[in-house]
């Protein structure tokens, strides 16, 4: 029997930008193809501007910055916030938009509260200075949802034992921080979360666009149709499929409804994993470079 093929398409908002002009986009993208998916919000502060320090911290970053042309695909402005330019509060400001994607049938939940800050400093955050900023972004969350979040994932996929603590103090059905192999229940220091981690499994496409050997939209759409081999998390960017990318990503869905693809929301995969919790893993996090991306992402040592 041929195994049934399906893409959970996990949408990360990380920028006032990608919020504004990227959310409306995929939002009549998805009508038109009948999609649902799951996006997060960050809803504090945007400070890419601050990103540009990767240079000197992370390595491989100034390279895959350079051959993804990062500067086209989030625009000027973006590249100024918190420097030049400064920093929009992204929940306060655009609360409307935020809500018209529940509006609109998708699952939603929190990315964070300052993008950068979690992403370049997580590893420097006392349990304290995460518990903050994380209950900001559930409270305003909640302000524009009117329901706490029952999903959240980390900005760039950092996990540490102390942010899995913070999250634990919440109700969350799942959460969406790693990257690689199948949903699990984290675990650090002996203490196991109750809340299922639900890993990104395909690459994203800036992480494509940096890749040598998919220079062209053929190839890249060729990669992505055959990664597809059973149920598939794919990341995607408001900043990236929602604007500049849009009509590619536009192709990507039409070549995986041809090819036989589903889609269904993180909620349902998780559910789907639920009703059979005991046989879902137990496992610790640790910390990896993976092909195209500066830095480190949280994953586990079974992948």
């Amino acid at each position: 029997m041929e195994k049934i093929k399906r893409v959970a398409l996990k949408v990360d908002c990380d920028t006032f930008e990608g919020t504004r002009e990227g959310i409306p986009t995929l939002l009549r993208l998805f009508k038109s193809k009948g999609i649902r998916a799951t996006f997060f919000f960050t809803l504090g502060p945007d400070r890419s501007g601050m990103a540009i320090r990767r240079i000197f911290t992370q390595k491989g970053f100034l390279r895959k910055m350079l051959r993804s042309n990062a500067v086209s695909l989030y625009g000027p402005k973006t590249m100024l916030y918190g420097t030049l330019l400064p920093p929009p509060m992204i929940g306060e400001r655009l609360g409307a938009v935020i809500r018209s994607v529940e509006e609109a049938g998708h699952e939603v939940g929190v990315h964070g509260w300052d993008h950068v800050k979690w992403h370049d400093r997580l590893d420097h955050l006392t349990e304290y200075e995460i518990a903050s900023d994380y209950k900001k972004a559930h409270d305003v969350f909640k302000n524009i949802f009117g329901k706490p979040a029952k999903a959240s994932a980390a900005p760039g996929w950092h996990a540490t034992p102390a942010s899995l603590k913070v999250q634990g103090k919440f109700d969350l059905t799942y959460a969406s921080d790693t990257r690689g192999g199948s949903p699990f229940f984290p675990m650090t220091e002996g203490e196991v979360f109750n809340f299922l981690q639900i890993p990104t499994t395909l690459p994203t496409l800036d992480e494509m666009l940096a890749d040598p050997d998919t220079k062209t939209q053929e190839k890249l759409i060729g990669f992505y149709r055959d990664a597809v081999v059973g149920t598939e998390v794919h990341t995607i960017h408001t900043e990236v499929e929602g604007m500049r990318y849009a009509p590619f990503f536009e192709k990507l869905l039409e070549a995986w409804k041809n090819e036989g693809v589903s889609f269904l929301q993180l909620q349902e995969w998780a559910e789907e994993n639920l009703q059979h919790k005991e046989k879902i893993p137990c496992r610790e996090l640790i910390r990896k470079t993976i092909p195209n991306r500066g830095g480190l992402v949280s994953s586990t040592p079974e992948i």
